[in-house]
């Protein structure tokens, strides 16, 4: 129990020499987070011990309590319970503490303690493996402050959701598991929500399959959408591409980055691919191009244009995927361009 709104203005000296002590920047936490220091009541000795007790290393403390001061504010029970908590997930102290340093914040968020100690217990038992739940703990915290009660309920309504698109049982707890492996946030919407963004695409004449489809390959991201930014998106694209209903919805199917995406964003990505001489017949054919960001996008031409491809003339595929697929279409494009007119270990014409 700390505040920001304290009483004396004064910095707390023996949290001060304590900090000290341990080779921390003080001038950092002063610039960042100086309501700390002026907090009567710190535990800078104990928290220290604590991770160095885990393996933690003089600079590692250092860089943790800068990083986090807010640390040195939690009881030694309070640091012990989380300690205890995150050992349920991680293979031993050793991934603990890297994990700690990576993301002091996540651990010392310790408000919500019941709440993560039942969401980490519900998601073991819906099949998530320990390595999955770590990452939600250190990248997506905030799904573990919800009661596990909220997080069921919305876990069913896609459950109910699935089934009704026509998914089967025996698929079910795989494609639920995939979803929230690759967007844990859809934990933090409502079953509302999830519900209206469905019944939007099945009114805009998407079959059930369709949806389905869509589902898997936005991870989830459509129930961070709304029926109106889909309904802006969609109608950008129809206007841009000047196609008819039945032309957009197989253009959404393909890319359903034209869904997700805002209109600002998809306005200038366009604005990025005309800019390098591309045509709008170019982008129709291969719209998966727009969900590269213009300097990506910028990059992958020049790369290309070095080799001599004419990106003009030619497919927009090898612009397309992501790094790796890149990296692949242009090895091909450079080692055809390498290769010897001639077979060098042909035999030769002897009236040559």
């Amino acid at each position: 129990t700390y505040t920001t709104d304290t009483k004396s203005r004064e910095e707390n000296k023996k949290t001060i020499e304590s900090l000290y002590n341990l080779s921390v920047d003080i001038k950092k936490i002063r610039r960042l987070k100086e309501w700390v220091l002026l907090q009567d009541v710190a535990y800078v000795k104990e928290v220290a011990g604590i991770l160095q007790e885990m393996g933690a290393d003089e600079p590692a403390v250092a860089s943790i309590l800068e990083r986090c001061p807010e640390a040195i504010l939690h009881t030694p029970a309070e640091v012990n319970s989380q300690r205890t908590l995150w050992q349920l997930v991680c293979q031993n102290e050793n991934q603990l503490i890297k994990l700690i340093e990576q993301f002091p914040e996540s651990f010392f968020t310790t408000e919500h303690h019941e709440n993560q100690k039942a969401n980490i217990l519900f998601f073991q038992e819906l099949g998530l493996k320990n390595n999955i739940i770590t990452r939600f703990l250190t990248s997506a915290p905030t799904i573990f402050y919800n009661s596990v009660e909220k997080n069921k309920n919305v876990i069913e309504e896609l459950q109910r959701n699935y089934l009704s698109l026509g998914g089967s049982d025996a698929n079910m707890k795989i494609w639920i598991l995939k979803l929230l492996s690759q967007n844990p946030f859809i934990l933090l919407n409502s079953s509302t929500a999830i519900q209206e963004n469905l019944e939007f695409l099945q009114k805009n004449d998407f079959t059930d399959h369709e949806v389905l489809q869509l589902l898997s390959k936005l991870k989830g991201f459509i129930f961070q959408l709304t029926p109106t930014t889909m309904q802006k998106s969609m109608l950008f694209s129809k206007n841009i591409f000047k196609c008819s209903d039945q032309e957009l919805k197989q253009l959404v199917l393909k890319c359903p980055a034209l869904l997700y995406y805002s209109v600002p964003i998809l306005e200038e990505r366009l604005e990025g691919l005309l800019k390098e001489g591309i045509s709008i017949a170019q982008i129709r054919e291969t719209p998966m191009v727009l969900e590269l960001t213009t300097q990506i996008v910028q990059y992958r031409i020049k790369k290309l244009s070095a080799l001599g491809y004419d990106i003009k003339s030619g497919t927009l595929e090898s612009l397309n995927g992501t790094k790796k697929d890149f990296e692949v279409s242009y090895g091909k494009i450079q080692s055809k361009k390498e290769r010897p007119i001639f077979n060098p270990v042909a035999p030769l014409n002897i009236e040559d």
